[in-house]
C-alpha cells in the first residue's frame, strides 16, 4: 500500500479545525522528537534571536535544546520530562508537548497523549533496514522500533484523534525514495492489524527544515503537503456533549452570609465532564443517592449561565445537601453505579502488576480502594497478540478486572474519556502506578 500522498482520515465538514490544536510528538528514543519541534518553532519565526544564541553547541544551533529545559535533559541529550511550547501560524495556534521516547519515561508520554489532540510519532529510518537489499534482490527484513509500537499504541487507546507518522532522518539515506516506501508500508500493516487510523505518513528532516514548515517538492516520491500544513488542518477532538450530564466537585465554596433560602448556600466547582447544565436541572449527587434541582450555574468568570463539557462551572443547588470534594453530580438514572470493571492498563510502576494488590484509584476527584481481582491478558508488542499473563510488568500493556471498595458511575473509555478513565495509585509509595481505561463489561 503506497503511502506517498497523506490523507487526514477525518473529512468531517463540520470538525473543529479553528481552535488551538495540542498535539504531541513521540516515538522511540533519539527519533529527533525535540528537534522537530525547534524546528517547527524557528521556521515558524516564533523564536527569538537571544533563544537562538543560548542553544548553540560547538558554533551550531541544536534546535533540540528549544525544549530539553531541564539540566539531566541537556546534560545527557535526551527528554526525561514533557515540555509544553506554544506557538501560531496565520491559520492556527498550537500547543506542543514534547514527550519522552525512553521506555522508562513511558508514563510521562502517557500524561501528554491522555489529553492532546493529535500525535505526530517519529520514525528514524537510519534505525530501520526497511531500504536496503542483498544478495540476489533478497530484501533485508526490519521490524518497527518496539517504543515505536508502544507508543502509537497508547495514542490509539487514549484516543487521540489524530495520528501522523513522520518519518525522519531520510535525508541521511542514499536511496530515501525506497526506503521511505517500505517503511510506510511497515507502518500501514502495522496500523491494520492494531486498527489504528492513519491520518497522514510524512518524508521529513527535522535537520534540515524538508517538509517540516515548508513542502520539499517531490522528495522521496511525497506529493503531499509539509507537516505543518497537515497540522493546521487536523480536528480538535470533541467534548462529550452526547452524555449524559457528569460532573465531579473539585472545590466547594460557602457564601459569607446569605438570607435567600429559595437555594443552598455553596457553590460546587468543577469542570463539566460531560453533557451540560443549567438553570431547573435536575441532579443526583454519588455517593450518597440525594437529588436536587440546579438552581443557579456560574461561568468560570462568575456570570449565569449554561456550562458545556470540557468549561468549568459553579452550581447552586436549590437545597442543602451533603456534597463534598471528590462527589460527582449526575443525570439522574442515566448511570448505574458498578463496583466492578473490566480495564486496559498502561502499567507504568517498576514493581509488576499482580492479582491481588489494592491501590488507590482516582475518578475525576474521587478516591476508592481498588483491588486487582484478576489479569485478563497481556497485549504483546511485537505482533498486538493478547496472551495470558500472571502479571504486567512496567510499560506492560493489558486487560484486567478491577474489584472496587466503593461503586463508581463509569461508561465505556471509547464513550467517555472522562468517565471511561482512572489512575492507579500505589497505597504506600503513593506513585501513579497506572493509566486504566474502561471496557465494557465481560460477557
Amino acid at each position: 500500500m503506497s503511502a506517498t500522498i497523506a490523507t487526514p482520515v477525518n473529512t468531517d465538514v463540520h470538525a473543529d479545525t479553528g481552535a488551538a490544536l495540542r498535539f504531541i510528538t513521540c516515538g522511540s528514543v533519539d527519533d529527533g522528537k525535540s528537534t522537530l519541534i525547534g524546528r517547527l518553532l524557528v521556521d515558524s519565526k516564533t523564536v527569538l534571536q537571544d533563544q537562538l544564541a543560548g542553544v548553540q553547541r560547538g558554533g551550531e544551533t541544536d534546535l533540540a535544546l528549544l525544549t530539553d529545559g531541564l539540566s539531566a535533559e541537556r546534560e545527557q541529550g535526551i527528554t526525561i520530562d514533557v515540555a509544553y511550547r506554544y506557538f501560531a501560524t496565520a491559520k492556527r495556534k498550537f500547543i506542543i508537548g514534547d514527550a519522552p521516547g525512553h521506555e522508562q519515561y513511558t508514563r510521562n508520554m502517557v500524561t501528554a497523549a491522555s489529553s492532546a489532540d493529535a500525535a505526530v510519532v517519529l520514525v528514524d529510518a537510519t534505525k530501520l533496514a526497511w531500504a536496503a537489499e542483498v544478495g540476489d534482490g533478497e530484501v533485508v527484513k526490519g521490524e518497527l522500533l518496539a517504543q515505536t509500537r508502544r507508543h502509537a499504541l497508547l495514542c490509539h487507546l487514549l484516543r487521540v484523534q489524530s495520528i501522523v507518522f513522520a518519518v525522519n532522518k531520510l535525508d541521511a539515506i542514499a536511496d530515501a525514495e525506497l526506503a521511505f516506501e517500505r517503511i510506510s508500508n511497515a507502518l500501514h500493516a502495522f496500523a491494520e492489524n492494531a486498527g489504528v487510523q492513519v491520518a497522514a505518513i510524512v518524508p521529513i528532516s527535522a535537520l534540515k527544515g524538508w517538509n517540516v514548515v515548508s513542502a520539499h517538492p517531490d522528495w522521496c516520491g511525497y506529493q503531499g503537503p509539509a507537516l505543518l500544513e497537515l497540522l493546521e488542518g487536523l480536528p480538535v477532538t470533541a467534548q462529550d456533549e452526547d452524555v449524559p450530564f457528569a460532573f465531579p466537585v473539585q472545590w466547594v465554596e460557602k457564601f459569607s452570609s446569605s438570607a435567600d433560602t429559595s437555594q443552598g448556600r455553596r457553590v460546587f466547582w468543577g469542570r463539566v465532564a460531560s453533557g451540560h447544565v443549567e438553570p431547573g436541572q435536575r441532579v443526583t449527587v454519588m455517593p450518597s443517592g440525594q437529588s436536587a434541582t440546579v438552581a443557579q450555574v456560574l461561568g468560570h468568570t462568575r456570570q449565569p449561565k449554561a456550562v458545556h463539557a470540557g468549561h468549568s462551572a459553579g452550581i447552586v443547588l436549590d437545597r442543602e445537601l451533603d456534597v463534598s470534594r471528590g462527589d460527582w453530580l449526575l443525570a439522574p438514572d442515566a448511570f448505574t453505579p458498578v463496583r466492578e470493571i473490566t480495564a486496559t492498563v498502561a502499567w507504568l510502576d517498576d514493581e509488576p502488576l499482580v492479582p491481588g494488590r489494592i491501590y488507590w484509584a482516582l475518578q475525576g476527584h474521587r478516591w476508592v480502594k481498588a483491588k486487582v481481582a484478576r489479569i485478563v491478558d497481556r497485549v504483546d508488542i511485537a505482533t498486538l497478540e493478547s496472551k495470558p499473563a500472571a502479571q504486567l510488568e512496567a510499560n506492560a500493556i493489558g486487560d484486567v478486572v478491577l474489584a472496587l471498595q466503593q461503586p463508581l458511575a463509569v461508561l465505556p473509555f471509547t464513550r467517555s474519556r472522562a468517565l471511561g478513565s482512572l489512575v492507579l495509585v500505589d497505597t504506600a509509595s503513593h506513585k501513579t502506578s497506572a493509566a486504566v481505561l474502561i471496557r465494557p463489561a465481560l460477557g
